[in-house]
C-alpha cells in the first residue's frame, strides 16, 4: 500500500483546497493518471498516481484544506486484494491453536458490542475531517449540527455556526434542571421566506484575488488618467490584411497585438512605468513581459506574454490565444502567471465603456481597454464624422510615476494606435 501525499506545489504555495476527486474510492488507477485536483491561490494542480492499483482510504473531501506532505489517500497495488491480505492474521503455531477454543467464548461475547459499534458508525453524520476535528475540540455532537450542504455534509462553518449559536443556550440552560436541558430549542438564524438568501463560500482563488486587490489599493498611491483612441486606421488595416494574415500565420489579427506593441513602445520611452518598488528602491525592468488579464470561470487571472518586444504581431496573437485556451481549460501553470512587468485588461469584450482598473501589484501600471463605439467626432472646424472610438485608461502608482509621465505615456499609446504603421518602426 502506498500513500498519496500532497506534493511540493511551488515556492510560495504551502497549501491548497481539494477542488474535486477525479477518481472514486475503489477505482482502478494507472501510474501517471490524475486522481485529484487541488485549487491553490493561483492555479489548479492535479495530483497523479505514482503506482498502478486501486484507490483506497480517501481522507479528505472537496472543500477541505490540505498542506504539502499531507496524506490524502492510499493506493493498493494489484486488484486491491492486498488490503485484505494485510489485515488477515498470520498462520499460528500449533501451541497457539490450542488456546483458540478458550478464546472463542470471549470473542463471541465481544461480537455483539462490535456489531453495535458498526451500526452506530453507519448512523454517524457525514462530515469533513476538519469539521470532525473542530467538533471534538469544542465538545459538539455532530448529530446536533444542522448542515447547509445540499448533500447533508457537515462543514467547519456549520460547526462554527452551531458553536456560536449554542453558546447563549448553554449559558441560559445552566441554571435549569438537567432534565429540561435536552428539551431546549436549537437557535437558528432568522429566516424570512419572502427574502431567500444563499451563502456560497468563496473559492481559495477568489479569496486571494480579493485580498490582493485590497492590498493594491491600500499600499499604492493609485491614480487613473484617461484618453480616447480613434480606431479607424486599425480597423482599416485589419480589414485589408485579415485574410492574408490568417492564411500566412493560422491566427486572426486581433486588437490585442496592436495594443501590446503600442504598450511596449510607450514603456521604452517611459521606463518608470515598467518598474516596481522594493523598499526604498525603484527596480526599472529592462524586459517587457506583458500580462493579459483573462476572465476565467474561477476568477480573474493574468497570464504573461514573455518578451513581447521580440514578438511579431502573429507571435503575440498566437501566445495570447494559447494562454487564453489554457485559462479556459484550467491548464495555466505558475510559470504562466509570474513575473509580468505591466498589464493590459480588456473590459471592452464585456461591453464596458469606461473603468478605472486596479493595479496588479507589484506592477505600477495597468492599461484598460474598453468597448468600441461609433461617435460623432470633429475632424476640423468645419467637418464632423462618425468614428469608431475607444476610451483607454491608465491606472498608475503615483509614488514613482508623476502625472506628466502618465499622461504622456497614454498620449504616446494613442498616437501609435492611430498610426498603426508607426508600430513597425518602434525598435
Amino acid at each position: 500500500m502506498f500513500d498519496v501525499k500532497v506534493p511540493e506545489l511551488a515556492e510560495s504555495i504551502s497549501e491548497g483546497t481539494v477542488a474535486q476527486w477525479l477518481k472514486k474510492e475503489g477505482d482502478k488507477v494507472v501510474k501517471g493518471e490524475d486522481i485529484v485536483e487541488l485549487e491553490t491561490d493561483k492555479v489548479n494542480i492535479e495530483i497523479s498516481a505514482e503506482r498502478d492499483g486501486i484507490l483506497k482510504n480517501i481522507k479528505v473531501e472537496p472543500g477541505d484544506t490540505v498542506a504539502v506532505g499531507d496524506i490524502i489517500a492510499s493506493i493498493v497495488e494489484g486488484d486491491g486484494s492486498a488490503a485484505e491480505t494485510e489485515s488477515k492474521p498470520e498462520e499460528k503455531p500449533a501451541a497457539e491453536e490450542k488456546a483458540e477454543p478458550a478464546q472463542k467464548q470471549e470473542q463471541s461475547s465481544e461480537k455483539a458490542p462490535a456489531e453495535e459499534e458498526d451500526s452506530k458508525a453507519a448512523d454517524r453524520p457525514i462530515a469533513s475531517p476538519a469539521a470532525r476535528k473542530l467538533a471534538r475540540e469544542k465538545g459538539i455532537d455532530l448529530s446536533e449540527v444542522s448542515s447547509r450542504d445540499p448533500l447533508g455534509r457537515v462543514r467547519t462553518e456549520d460547526v462554527k455556526r452551531h458553536a456560536e449559536g449554542g453558546s447563549n443556550e448553554k449559558a441560559a440552560s445552566s441554571s435549569k434542571p438537567a432534565a429540561s436541558t435536552s428539551q431546549q430549542p436549537k437557535t437558528a438564524e432568522p429566516v424570512n421566506p419572502e427574502k431567500p438568501v444563499e451563502r456560497v463560500k468563496m473559492s481559495r482563488r477568489r479569496q486571494t484575488i480579493a485580498k490582493r486587490l485590497v492590498e493594491a489599493q491600500q499600499t499604492a498611491a493609485m491614480l487613473t488618467t484617461f484618453n480616447e483612441v480613434d480606431m479607424t486606421a486599425i480597423n482599416e488595416v485589419r480589414a485589408r490584411r485579415k485574410d492574408k494574415f490568417y492564411e500566412q500565420n493560422g491566427v486572426k489579427l486581433g486588437y490585442m497585438s496592436f495594443f501590446t506593441k503600442a504598450v511596449v513602445g510607450a514603456l521604452k520611452k517611459f521606463p518608470a512605468i515598467n518598474a516596481e518598488i522594493q523598499g526604498d528602491e525603484m527596480v526599472l525592468k529592462k524586459f517587457y513581459d506583458i500580462g493579459i488579464a483573462v476572465g476565467a470561470e474561477e476568477g480573474l487571472v493574468v497570464p504573461v506574454v514573455r518578451n513581447a518586444d521580440r514578438l511579431s504581431f502573429a507571435g503575440i496573437e498566437k501566445e495570447i490565444g494559447n494562454l487564453a485556451e489554457k485559462a479556459r481549460n484550467k491548464k495555466l501553470s505558475l510559470e504562466d502567471l509570474q513575473g509580468g512587468s505591466f498589464t493590459i485588461t480588456n473590459g471592452g469584450i464585456f461591453g464596458s465603456m469606461l473603468s478605472t482598473p486596479i493595479l496588479n501589484a507589484p506592477q505600477v501600471g495597468i492599461l484598460g481597454m474598453h468597448t468600441i463605439q461609433w461617435r460623432p467626432v470633429a475632424i476640423d472646424k468645419e467637418r464632423m464624422e462618425n468614428r469608431p472610438m475607444m476610451y483607454i485608461a491608465l491606472s498608475y502608482d503615483h509614488r514613482i510615476v508623476d502625472g506628466k509621465e502618465a499622461v504622456s505615456f497614454l498620449t504616446t499609446i494613442k498616437s501609435l494606435l492611430e498610426d498603426p504603421e508607426s508600430l513597425l518602426l518602434e525598435g
